[in-house]
């Protein structure tokens, strides 16, 4: 059965031809050679352009070797989707870095079992860092959100103008302001005035 090799550099002016010379001084005689240029560590593997045509091309009993792990994926849970992928196509994985360890066999499932549990760390962590950040932020005080570019009384002029029958893309225009803003100053003005009648018919 056939053998790919998939390399990726970062930049469009790096080669990854050193990476396929890596697989052929392994021992690896690969028939099918794929390899993504200027694509980032940081991009899903869903979302490279040669590892997606490789993979549509990849049939059951065939293998794929890369140099390292992150050819496969951005991060471990990315990284775990891809290898369940190929498995599920019936194609075995090697990872070079990893001592060229099949990850379809019971040793590659126990590392990718370990790596599932650093993927969902990786998730608590994100999480945990992103909520810290948030109560920060609100302990300095601070605005949450994109910064409002309109004052309380520009809103309020908008409102009257649009009541008016000022058309939105006018007022828009008048203010310097894109005609969602527009929308959603007039919307949000409608809405607290339905929760100020209600609150007085109760």
């Amino acid at each position: 059965m056939a053998v790919f090799g998939y390399g990726r550099v970062s930049t469009k002016e790096q080669t990854a031809e050193n990476q396929r010379l890596e697989l052929q001084a392994a021992g690896y005689s690969v028939d099918f050679w794929y390899e993504d240029h200027g694509v980032s560590g940081k991009t899903h593997t869903s979302q490279r352009p040669q590892f997606s045509v490789m993979v549509d091309r990849m049939r059951k009993g065939e293998t794929l070797v890369v140099t390292k792990l992150d050819r496969l994926g951005r991060d471990a849970e990315d990284v775990l989707r891809t290898v369940r992928c190929l498995a599920e196509l019936g194609v075995e994985v090697i990872v070079l870095q990893l001592g060229k360890v099949d990850l379809g066999s019971p040793a590659g499932k126990l590392m990718m079992t370990m790596l599932a549990a650093v993927a969902a760390m990786e998730r608590d962590l994100l999480v945990e860092r992103t909520q810290a950040g948030l109560r920060r932020v609100q302990a300095e005080g601070k605005t949450l959100g994109r910064p409002v570019k309109t004052s309380t009384e520009q809103r309020e002029k908008i409102r009257q103008l649009y009541a008016g029958g000022e058309s939105v893309s006018a007022i828009a225009r008048d203010f310097g302001i894109s005609r969602a803003s527009v929308l959603g100053i007039v919307r949000k003005g409608d809405q607290t005035a339905t929760t100020a009648v209600a609150s007085v018919t109760q």
